[in-house]
C-alpha cells in the first residue's frame, strides 16, 4: 500500500490487516494482534508504552504504520483516536474514576488482587456490551436452536464456559455434548457432528491446538461453528460462522472469565426464548441432588 492512500477509519483498517496478516512477518502479526484487541489502549497511550507492553521495539510500530500505508505510527494512531473519540460520551472517565477509587482502596487493605481483576472485569464487560450486536446474539441463539445436537469444546481455561453450557443446555432439555479431552477421545467423538449439528468453541492465546483441529474439521465437514475467542486473527475466526470476540487486554497470570461467562449466559437465555412460549424465558436449575 502506498504512503497516502492507508485507511482513515478503523472498519477499513482492521480489514486490511485481516487481508494482510498471514503473509506478515512474526513481529507484525504479535503487533496487529495487539492493535485489534486493545484499540482503546492503542489510541491513548505512547508507542514505548504499546512496545513495552508487547515486548518489542518501537521502531518496530514505526515500520507497521509505514507498511499499512502510514507516515509512521502516530499517523495509524489517529485511526484509533478517531474511533474512541466517537464512544459513549463519560464512560471511559467512569472507568478512571473507578479505577483511581480501586486503586487507592487497594493500598489501604490486602484486598488488592480483587481490585485488580474488578477493574479489569469492568472494563472487559464494558467492552462487550459495546462490541455485541443484537443480530449476533440473533444468529447465534437461532444456530443454538436447529441443530439437533450440540457439540462444545473447549481446553485449558476455555473449560469452565464449556461445563457452563452444558448445565444449562441439560436445563433446557438441548442433547449436547462435551468434547472433554479425558481419554483421548475429543476428536473422534468430534466427528459424529454433522451438518444438522453445531459445533460450540471456545479459545483463547495460546489456543488449545485440538480445539482448533476440532473446528477446521468440522467446517470443512459442513458442520456450523459458533465460537467465542479473544480476537478476529484468531484461528478459530476463519470457520466461525459466528464470531464473538472477547478481547484479553492483558495477558496475565489472573485472566478473568467474567465477560466469555456472562456472553455464555446471554446465549443460552436468547435459546430460552426460543425454545419457550412468553415473553420471560425461564432455564430450570437442579433444586434436589
Amino acid at each position: 500500500m502506498k504512503k497516502g492512500s492507508a485507511p482513515r477509519d478503523y472498519e477499513a483498517l482492521i480489514r486490511v490487516i485481516h487481508e494482510r496478516y498471514s503473509t506478515m512477518s512474526k513481529t507484525h502479526r504479535r503487533i496487529s494482534e495487539y492493535l485489534t484487541q486493545n484499540p482503546n489502549d492503542v489510541a491513548v497511550l505512547s508507542v514505548n508504552t504499546i512496545a513495552s507492553r508487547c515486548e518489542i521495539h518501537p521502531s518496530s510500530f514505526v515500520r507497521f504504520g509505514q507498511s499499512l500505508g502510514y507516515s509512521g505510527f502516530k499517523d495509524l494512531q489517529t485511526v484509533f483516536q478517531k474511533r474512541l473519540s466517537t464512544a459513549a460520551p463519560g464512560f471511559e472517565a467512569r472507568i478512571k474514576a473507578l479505577e483511581h477509587e480501586l486503586i487507592g482502596s487497594k493500598e489501604k487493605r490486602p484486598a488488592g488482587f480483587l481490585a485488580d481483576l474488578i477493574v479489569r472485569d469492568v472494563e472487559s464487560l464494558r467492552g462487550l456490551l459495546s462490541d455485541v450486536t443484537d443480530t449476533q446474539i440473533d444468529e447465534a441463539a437461532e444456530m443454538m436452536k436447529r441443530a439437533e445436537t450440540i457439540y462444545l469444546v473447549g481446553q485449558l481455561r476455555s473449560a469452565p464456559v464449556l461445563v457452563l453450557l452444558r448445565y444449562v443446555l441439560t436445563m433446557l432439555a438441548k442433547p449436547s455434548v462435551l468434547l472433554d479431552e479425558s481419554g483421548g477421545l475429543a476428536t473422534h467423538r468430534a466427528r459424529l457432528a454433522g451438518p444438522n449439528d453445531l459445533v460450540f468453541a471456545v479459545s483463547f492465546r495460546f489456543y488449545a491446538q485440538e480445539v482448533v483441529n476440532i473446528v477446521e474439521e468440522s467446517a470443512q465437514r459442513g458442520v456450523p461453528v459458533l465460537a467465542i475467542t479473544d480476537s478476529t486473527l484468531s484461528p478459530l475466526a476463519r470457520d466461525a460462522n459466528v464470531l464473538f470476540c472477547v478481547p484479553e487486554h492483558e495477558y496475565t497470570f489472573a485472566r478473568s472469565l467474567a465477560a466469555p461467562m456472562c456472553l455464555a449466559q446471554a446465549l443460552t437465555v436468547a435459546l430460552a426464548a426460543r425454545l419457550q412460549d412468553g415473553d420471560t424465558p425461564r432455564i430450570p436449575t437442579v433444586t434436589s441432588p
